[in-house]
């Protein structure tokens, strides 16, 4: 089985993410990094769903709607962290 230039190059992403993941996480801080590492999960979700699942060549209700789910998830998670920050 070929190993395609497209999945290795996903695969860095996904590595790269995931490292700036974990190292903003262990800063102490507040909100602009919580909003950093969400950002993170979202490249990761955006990368796993076009590149490992092919969905960037799915209808576009599908690739919208697998995309749209960790939006919907990042969205409400920082509306909860700012309601509870007022």
């Amino acid at each position: 089985m070929a190993t395609s230039p497209v999945l290795i190059v996903c695969w860095l992403g996904l590595v790269l993410l995931s490292v700036a993941s974990v190292q903003l996480g262990n800063a102490s801080g507040g909100l602009l990094l919580a909003a950093a590492v969400l950002l993170a999960a979202l490249g990761k979700a955006w990368l796993i769903a076009d590149g490992f699942m092919h969905l960037r060549h799915a209808p576009p209700l599908w690739r919208g709607l697998l995309l749209g789910w960790p939006l919907m998830v990042v969205l409400v998670l920082l509306t909860l962290w700012l309601q509870r920050a007022i």
